[in-house]
């Protein structure tokens, strides 16, 4: 199959999304589906995942190849999903320390990282919720307004929106 890359909007949904999910399937087909925070888009073809503590996830890739990862911005209320060729590389492996790198740093001295999960997209879809449907008028600042009310998001908190882009061990403990 042929990789796609990730358009604008998707790569930069990844950037804000705290956490994405990673579903995977064993050689059988049984599913499991995992959060994964250390992850980044190295390009608009290539996906990293750090493999901290995912045993699961990472027999299922190497058994079975085919994953789909989701990622949302949840004041946004959409996302993307992402079908995708994935494939581990350990780290034994001689580009490991080259891949690993942008992971290490968002991760910090306390998160080992084992693997790493290099997934190649091969299809892109939008998630979006029920209320882009339902209200099709409202802007994005509406949305984004209503979503925090929703959440009880004080002003104050909506920093929130930035904490993606702070390295995961320069987070202070206060921050969610």
């Amino acid at each position: 199959m042929t990789s796609v890359g990730l358009d604008t909007g998707a790569l930069n949904c990844l950037g804000r999304s705290v956490l994405c999910w990673l579903a995977t399937a064993d050689a059988e087909g049984r599913p499991n589906v995992s959060p994964k925070e250390v992850f980044c888009a190295a390009s608009p073809s290539e996906i990293r995942i750090a493999n901290i503590a995912s045993p699961r996830s990472r027999a299922n890739i190497t058994a079975n190849p085919n994953v789909c990862l989701s990622a949302v911005d949840v004041f946004e209320q959409r996302g993307f999903k992402i079908t995708a060729h994935a494939h581990v590389v350990s780290a034994s492996a001689p580009e490991f320390e080259c891949l690993v790198k942008p992971l290490a740093e968002m991760a910090g001295p306390g998160f080992p990282i084992r693997d790493v999960f290099v997934l190649k997209p091969l299809r892109v879809s939008p998630i979006i919720a029920p209320s882009w449907r339902l209200f099709p008028d409202r802007t994005p600042a509406e949305r984004r307004d209503a979503t925090l009310a929703a959440y009880g998001v004080r002003e104050d908190d909506r920093s929130l929106r930035n904490i993606r882009a702070k390295p995961r061990h320069e987070r202070h403990s206060d921050d969610p």
